[in-house]
């Protein structure tokens, strides 16, 4: 399993934060007109109709042994399934920027499940270093205000972190589709197949869509790009990248997915760049480049 990545993993991982960092915008214009059922049903739903198409015009064929599925569930059990349903509920409850500094959780459990459960991804002095650095860039660019709410609302705050550990967890169980000789499309089509046939009769019978009021053009949009751009396309890069840098390198991109908010938010809204945002932007570039093994690279060829 590749330790240090290469060009091609970073570039994906930054792509993959800029889809899945306009999750939190989406999910806070969703959770304003819809139940959490709903929407994480209409997000897996529309991402698994996309996905099973493409497969389809590539000429591939979705796995039918048991084992593949067997796999397609259990991603869609821990990556989608549980993370989707707690956050959203999470941020009903909770500011959207203390949600995402408990979702950048993810790489502490990451290493930590990787190194009782793997044997090729163990906890090393200058990852565990490297990965609390990073979560303190993210805490200290988000801005330690929104940390004033620690406390109240604590179920909502649980169910984020409950949601952070369910990824970590994820990053490891689809390691094997990589044994599988799988090319990333397929796992991508089968967990947000196999999560909709979980979650379709669940929304159905607890939140009765059909008796909700009629969503607006707003809301269609937001699920839209919820579906097909941090779900759909998101989850081909997801598993490109677990195939080759292995979970705890993947699970950086939740370091990255504040700062791609935030250049996004100053790109296309006009926001202002502010000097913590700089400051907490440089402390995450240490700490990934701490876990990617770069500085202990450079310690060692400067030592020689």
């Amino acid at each position: 399993m590749q330790k240090q990545m290469g060009l091609a993993e970073w570039s994906m991982l930054l792509v993959l934060s800029l889809l899945w960092g306009g999750s939190f915008l989406f999910n806070g214009i969703l959770v304003k007109a819809l139940p959490p059922f709903t929407i994480v049903t209409g997000r897996v739903l529309l991402a698994a109709l996309a996905l099973n198409i493409i497969v389809r015009l590539m000429g591939h064929t979705m796995p039918r042994d048991g084992r593949s599925w067997v796999a397609f569930f259990g991603m869609g059990v821990l990556n989608n399934m549980i993370p989707f349903c707690l956050i959203v509920w999470g941020q009903t409850h909770i500011a959207s920027g203390l949600a995402s500094i408990l979702n950048a959780t993810t790489p502490l459990f990451t290493v930590v499940v990787a190194h009782i459960l793997t044997t090729d991804e163990k906890m090393s002095g200058h990852r565990l270093i490297g990965v609390l650095i990073g979560f303190a860039g993210v805490a200290y660019m988000i801005g330690f205000d929104v940390l004033h709410d620690l406390g109240s609302n604590i179920l909502a705050q649980l169910a984020v972190l409950g949601a952070a550990i369910s990824y970590s967890f994820a990053g490891i169980w689809g390691r094997r589709f990589r044994a599988m000789s799988m090319p990333p499309l397929l796992p991508a089509a089968g967990q947000v197949t196999a999560s909709t046939i979980l979650m379709l009769p669940i929304a159905l019978i607890v939140d009765r869509p059909w008796a909700l009021p009629a969503p607006g053009i707003e809301t269609w949009l937001a699920l839209l790009g919820l579906a097909l751009l941090s779900t759909a396309i998101a989850y081909v890069l997801f598993f490109r990248v677990l195939a080759t840098a292995g979970a705890t390198n993947l699970a950086l991109v939740t370091f990255l997915i504040p700062v791609s908010a935030i250049l996004l938010g100053t790109i296309i809204l006009g926001e202002q760049l502010q000097a913590k945002h700089l400051i907490g932007m440089a402390t995450i570039a240490v700490g990934l480049a701490a876990i990617d093994g770069r500085l202990m690279s450079l310690r060692k060829s400067r030592a020689a």
